[in-house]
Parts: C-alpha cells; structure tokens; sequence
C-alpha cells in the first residue's frame, strides 16, 4: 500500500498510512528526501537542510510505533520557516548580522511539533528581516514559486510556501503580522491560517525573541498545508498558553459555529477605495458569493463599522513602530524626516518610527475600540471573505519597497498597498484562514481569506474544509506534479 502515498498526499493521510503500516517514517522521510534533491536546486526553498536529524527521527519514530505509541505528529516529516527558534539550527530571518546565530534552546513552536513526533527536514527561505512579499535572502538567496519560476512564492513564509506547493514538505509554520502566512499561501495555492492572535505562542519567531514581550502585538505563527483539514491538525499541535502561562492556564477554543455551508452567514467585503484587487481576483469573490447563495447560505456585502483610513493608518503605526524597535532612535528619526508627510502611508509610517509611549498606548486603545467593533459585527455575521491579496504572485522585484509598483489591471499600484487585505485581520487579532480560489487565465493560484471572530479559529478552519471539498481545492504546480 505504499505507493498510495505520494509526495501530495495530505498529512492527515500520511499518518493515516503510518498508523496501518502502510508506509514507515524512513520510507517517507526519505520520499521527501529525493523530492528535496530532485526540485529545490529551481526554487531554493528548503536552504537548511536537515536530513540526517530526520532519518534518524524517522527511525526512533517507527520504534515508538511498534512499541504503540501514539503521538499527533509521530513519523510524518515537516518544515519550519528559519525565522524559527530551533536549538543548533541557522536563525538568521535573512539578516546578514545573524547568519552564524544559532540558538541554545527550542522556542514553543518547535517544542510542540518535534515533541508532537515530527520529523524535520529542514528550515525554509525567508525575505530579510521576514519583511516582504517576497522570499529573497541576502543569506540564503532568492526562492521562486513552483508555478512560475519567474515569480515570488510570497512572503515572508515563501520557502515554506513553496515547498508545500512543490510536493517538498506536508506542512510548515509560519509567522505573520503582514500577510507572511495568507498572502504566500495564495500565491502558492495552498492554505494558510492566521490564528487568533493570543491561540498560539508567539515567541520565538525572531532571533533573541525567545522572551513573552505584550507590548509586542499583532505577531503570530500558524501553520500552512495543502489541505485545510490538515491545517487544522498542525493548529491543535502549536495551539496553547505561552512559556509564562503553562501553569494555571489552558486554550479552550469553541467548536466551530456550523458544519454546513448552507448554515453560514457570509459577509462579503465590499469595493474599498484603500486598494481595489485586480479584476480575476474579485470574479473570485463573486463567484464564491454566488456559489454560497447558492448552497443557501446568507450572504451580503458588510464590514465592521470602522471608519477604513484611521484603521489602517493606525495598524501602519503599530506596526513601524513594533518593526523598527531595535533601530537606534537617529536612524529612525532620519527615515521618518525622509518620508512623505502628505501621503497617509508614509505619514503612519513616520509616526510609527518616532512614537513615543503615550502615542502607542493610545493607538492600542483605539484597537480596543476596533475589537469591541468586530465583536458586534461577529453577532450578525459568521465569517468575512475578502481577497488574501491584491493579485495572483507577481514578478521578482528588487530595489527599495517604497519605490516598487505593481501592476493591477495596469494599473499601477504602489508595492506596499498589497498589505490592505492581511491587514484587517492583524490589527485587532483576528483569525484568519486563506484558501485557493482557483487558478488565473494565466494559470496562476488566486486565493480568498475568510477572517472570524476573535479565538473562534475553529469556524474559519471548517468553512475553507467545507469549500475544499465543494468549490476549489489544492491542485499541484504542472511543472513538479
């Protein structure tokens, strides 16, 4: 029965087979292995290589097997992104200052999965300072996307991202407070999911960012997979209280609210003036409304009751300053004078780079304020769908993100603007599951994200289960199938 599982498989499946002996951990760590060998010299995703670790992770797994154990990762061979905190392995975040960084100890992450029976296989690309769309490394170079090598896999989980798409891995963790999970999940046409912001623990994603920080918001890890249900295995492995809270402190998350898609209430996010998608991608949109109209389902154009630009102008201001912390305060002072003050983009951005604590304490209560607001609008509604980005994955780009431009619908539209999706889900902490939607005319992935109430990760996890099974699904990349 071994020849059942290929490199596609689901990782539900992959267990599956171990569990009736159908296929040995070595036996599918070393499948992995020669995909690894065979196809990464043309994306580079998989840069830390870990193979030995794994074989013999592999083996110590198929004993524990025969001994009857039982663990919800024992055998089956993952990936962690190398911003990852693992002990003795490369924790750069692209950053030539940490290329010889290796850490001490593992983070929670990596706790939970290897102590889950997980099998590494190695660490995958990242952006420098995991902060683009992209995955282009000054240490580990640039990754590209299994369905067109011309173009980013997305970022920063784009190594991960690829990796799956490409048949190299059946799961990753990434991290994400600017699309790094959903914005390379749609690029790839895979899943993604962004948890509720306090789900999952959230240290241990950066080099030295081993230690709880609550002034640091925003920032979480969640799996990707090319299944849905497989998403939410990898979920309830990392889910659970931080280092700090492990004692007196347990995650509870409710059962999601439906298992029909008939019985959701599906909000659709309407045109925003902040940044339109492209043309495929809203067909997208609109064709899934149509389809859950269809089935039965409620659905209507709605969004919290926020006024947009303050929104996002606020979550910019946030997020410069929580990014640019350990820049010294002339460098920052210098970057922001450089920026543009009459444009609201440049001008968040300026601010965040010279906040004082007053300025960011107020901004997080007016998160607060926004979180009561979807709150109230989770009442009414289910789920809120809406593009995971603005296009299918672009071109490779170089030079400084502030200059770069894409082509929507030729339009052009400024590079940064691509966050105007991810963004609504990070500000106030929200869960958020990106999903594919089908492919371009060009044959590009186009995914859609489904953002849920705070802490209910389980109900965006089952409405993107229940449209794999009853709209699009995983397809494998032409060129690596």
């Amino acid at each position: 029965m071994a020849h059942e599982i290929g490199p596609f498989s689901t990782a539900v499946d992959m267990l599956a087979a171990l569990d009736a002996k159908a296929i040995s951990s070595v036996e599918l760590v070393e499948m992995h292995l020669a995909r690894i060998d065979k196809h990464d010299e043309a994306l580079n995703s998989i840069p830390v290589r870990t193979a030995d670790r794994a074989l013999d992770t592999a083996r110590a797994a198929d004993q524990a097997r025969a001994a009857g154990e039982s663990r919800a990762l024992l055998g089956l061979p993952m990936t962690l992104k190398e911003s990852t905190q693992v002990a003795g392995l490369p924790q750069s975040a692209g950053i030539e200052a940490f290329k010889d960084y290796r850490p001490q100890a593992d983070g929670a992450i990596a706790r939970s999965v290897l102590g889950a029976g997980a099998c590494l296989l190695g660490k995958t690309n990242i952006p420098e300072a995991v902060a683009d769309w992209q995955a282009d490394s000054p240490v580990y170079g640039r990754t590209n996307n299994p369905w067109d090598l011309e173009r980013t896999p997305g970022g920063s989980t784009g190594g991960g991202s690829a990796a799956l798409a490409a048949g190299l891995t059946p799961l990753e963790i990434g991290s994400d407070i600017g699309g790094s999970i959903r914005v390379p999940a749609a690029y790839c046409g895979v899943y993604g999911h962004r948890p509720s912001e306090t789900a999952v623990p959230r240290t241990g994603s950066f080099p030295l960012a081993d230690r709880l920080n609550p002034a640091v918001v925003m920032a979480v890890q969640g799996p990707l997979a090319r299944s849905a249900t497989d998403l939410e295995l990898l979920f309830d492995v990392v889910a659970g209280p931080n280092d700090l809270e492990t004692i007196g402190f347990r995650i509870d998350l409710p059962a999601a609210r439906h298992e029909r898609l008939r019985d959701f209430r599906v909000a659709i996010m309407p045109a925003l003036s902040l940044a339109q998608p492209s043309s495929e991608m809203q067909a997208k949109v609109d064709e899934l409304a149509s389809l859950l109209s269809s089935a039965g389902a409620k659905v209507g154009e709605a969004m919290p009751a926020v006024d947009h630009d303050a929104y996002f102008r606020d979550y910019m201001t946030v997020l410069v300053a929580i990014t640019s912390q350990a820049q010294p305060r002339a460098s920052r002072e210098e970057s922001a004078a450089a920026m543009d003050r009459s444009d609201p983009q440049q001008d968040s951005v300026a601010l965040g780079l010279t906040i004082d604590a007053a300025g960011y304490m107020m901004a997080l209560n007016r998160r607060g304020a926004a979180q009561a607001v979807w709150q109230d609008f989770f009442r009414e509604w289910d789920v809120l769908v809406s593009p995971a980005a603005l296009d299918a994955a672009f071109t490779h780009r170089t030079g400084d993100q502030r200059t770069r431009s894409l082509d929507i619908d030729g339009r052009e539209v400024p590079y940064t603007l691509n966050i105007v999706y991810p963004m609504w889900a990070i500000f106030t902490g929200q869960p958020a599951t990106a999903f594919p939607a089908g492919l371009s005319a060009a044959g590009l992935p186009l995914g859609l994200q489904a953002i849920g109430p705070y802490l209910e990760d389980r109900t965006t996890l089952r409405f993107a289960q229940l449209l794999e099974r009853e709209w699009h699904a995983f397809e494998p990349p032409p060129a690596f199938a």
